[in-house]
């Protein structure tokens, strides 16, 4: 069986118990919930007060206790890509959401080491001024 790597906002999971079958990723409740945040329960996908009810007209997404969570994915208006061996799968977030984090002007938060090898992530520099300078050899 093959390691599946899903890429969600900050996390990244490996599963061998996936199941991939060309645009589709199958999991489990408890990998749903470990890649991607969301819980899927009897009313639907949920995240804190969100729910999005899984279409019934689509029992194609629901089969062997397993959830098509691409599939589900896209139903929800986010995006989903694999590699051409459906070994890696990035699933991303809403436009809505991303643009709600640009309208707050907020940052996402990091961690870097300084030339000494501290490590300083933003958040610990909210409410104060922050000069990010970067550079790229392209």
């Amino acid at each position: 069986m093959t390691m599946i790597t899903i890429l969600n906002e900050q996390r990244e999971t490996q599963f061998p118990q996936a199941e991939t079958r060309g645009d589709s990723l199958w999991l489990g409740r408890e990998a749903i919930k470990q890649a991607t945040g969301w819980t899927w329960k009897p009313e639907g996908l949920c995240q804190d007060d969100t729910c999005v009810p899984v279409p019934q007209s689509s029992t194609s997404l629901v089969r062997d206790g397993m959830l098509d969570i691409a599939a589900m994915w896209r139903h929800m208006g986010y995006p989903v890509a694999h590699d051409a061996s459906a070994s890696t799968w990035v699933l991303g977030t809403g436009s809505a959401r991303r643009a709600d984090a640009l309208n707050t002007l907020e940052a996402p938060d990091f961690e870097l080491p300084d030339l000494d090898g501290r490590m300083h992530r933003l958040s610990d520099y909210r409410g104060k001024k922050v000069l990010l300078a970067t550079w790229a050899s392209w």
